[in-house]
């Protein structure tokens, strides 16, 4: 048996024993993003935390809307929507088109629908 068979069911696996592998600390150290980046990053995952916000990106992934029919979908307020949708488009997650005076809802580009089908591959699996 190895030692893992060994552990308690809460204790994390680590080495048997202390050593450094500089070569591959010095690869994952140039392979990290800048602070700056990852600072970004976790602010899109903030705005995606939202349950609100990810129905209303799940929608529109569906279909582009205007926000009086994203109202009806999700059973919701022109005014919940619109201050969602403003959050939405602060972190380029969606974007807008003006037809006359309706304006329709996107989401942005492929990152977010590949965000959003991958996220719900994962959580199906």
């Amino acid at each position: 048996m190895d030692d893992l068979e060994f552990m308690q069911e809460n204790e994390l696996p680590c080495c048997a024993y202390h050593h450094e592998h500089p070569m591959l600390v010095e690869d994952v150290h140039l392979a990290m993003p800048q602070d700056e980046e990852m600072l970004r990053v976790s602010e899109l995952f903030k705005v995606l935390g939202d349950g609100t916000r990810m129905r209303i990106l799940f929608v529109l992934l569906a279909s582009e809307m205007c926000v009086c029919d994203l109202s009806e979908t999700l059973n919701m307020s022109v005014s919940a929507v619109s201050h969602q949708l403003r959050i939405l488009r602060q972190a380029h997650l969606v974007r807008y088109r003006r037809v006359g005076k309706t304006v329709f809802y996107a989401l942005a580009d492929d990152h977010v629908k590949t965000l959003l089908s991958q996220g719900l591959d994962h959580v199906r699996e």
